[in-house]
């Protein structure tokens, strides 16, 4: 198998993108639990002490998705240095592991976007109980 210097490439514009991505989702949930751990303070209500433990495992996916992205973009940009050092064998396994690495990213934000909508669901369902009525 040959493997082009430009491959590896081609994951720079497709991983920074979803890093920023995920970027904006951390910031976002980081600043809703801000916001409920003040509503908390004021009224102890156990519904928002689970969306806030709903929100944290949230937050920790989503650091792991930007973990697993960074580490596809490290180990492309790695896989690029090897091919210019014209060590084939090495980057075309790097170039894998790379890969590797973004299919880990996307499978917990699979996973990180079901929770959400799951959640979403459960805070509209008394709306929805109302509406039946």
């Amino acid at each position: 198998m040959i493997l082009q210097i430009e491959t590896p490439a081609l994951l720079f514009g497709a991983t920074s993108l979803i890093l920023l991505a995920y970027t904006n989702r951390f910031l976002t949930i980081a600043t809703i639990v801000r916001g409920l751990k003040k509503t908390y303070k004021e009224k102890q209500n156990d519904t928002i002490l689970l969306e806030i433990k709903n929100l944290n495992l949230r937050l920790t996916l989503i650091r792991n998705m930007q973990m697993a992205g960074v580490l596809s973009l490290f180990l492309s940009v790695f896989s690029m240095l090897l091919l210019f050092l014209e060590q084939h064998t090495a980057g075309i396994y790097l170039f894998g592991m790379s890969l590797l690495g973004l299919l880990i990213s996307l499978g917990l934000s699979f996973w990180e976007i079901s929770i959400s909508v799951n959640a979403l669901r459960l805070h509209l369902s008394d709306l929805i109980e109302k509406e039946m009525k």
